[in-house]
């Protein structure tokens, strides 16, 4: 596994490491502290990294946000260094599992949009986002990544996806942060 190129993102603290290997299929990660990242051994390592502030990685990047404090000359070395010699079978097998079968239509309709439109362009900015709840017609989703902290996240591209899933799946949708 190693990385082949280091894209900045709309955050300027997080940086997308894009790598030769797929790390995961369908799942992402996402880690705010050492202790989180407890039983994953490669998230674990690079939060042991000083300066390291979250780690969240999907498909074939992960995404990296310091701490404000440092400056990425102090820590981006340590991070490729790392990565480069990470062996990826260390990586805990992806838990992912297909929407429930209890889960509504309009849950299942939103999370196919997301999963097909939303999802692929927020990794371009090394970010994703998760679904935490569907309450009546008010979508909870967590942001993740690069997007976790970005400014621009709270605002611009809240509002984009609530208008693409009021467009495509229901006029009545709300789309809030949890």
């Amino acid at each position: 596994m190693k990385i082949i190129d280091c894209e900045l993102s709309p955050n300027p603290n997080a940086l997308k490491f894009v790598l030769d290997t797929q790390l995961l299929e369908k799942e992402t990660r996402f880690y705010k502290t050492k202790n989180d990242a407890a039983n994953d051994s490669f998230a674990f390592g690079l939060m042991s990294i000083e300066g390291v502030k979250t780690v969240f990685y999907m498909n074939k990047f992960i995404t990296i946000e310091k701490e404000e404090s440092f400056q990425w000359k102090d820590i981006q070395k340590k991070i490729i260094e790392f990565v480069n010699s990470f062996d990826k079978n260390l990586i805990p097998a992806e838990n992912f599992e297909a929407a429930k079968e209890n889960e509504g239509e309009l849950l299942r309709q939103i999370r196919n949009v997301i999963e097909e439109q939303v999802i692929p362009a927020l990794a371009n900015d090394g970010g994703s986002l998760e679904i935490i709840s569907l309450d009546g017609y008010t979508l909870h989703i967590k942001y993740l990544g690069a997007c976790g902290s970005c400014p621009s996240s709270i605002r611009g591209t809240l509002i984009a996806i609530q208008n693409l899933l009021q467009r495509e799946v229901n006029p009545m949708i709300n789309v809030v942060p949890a």
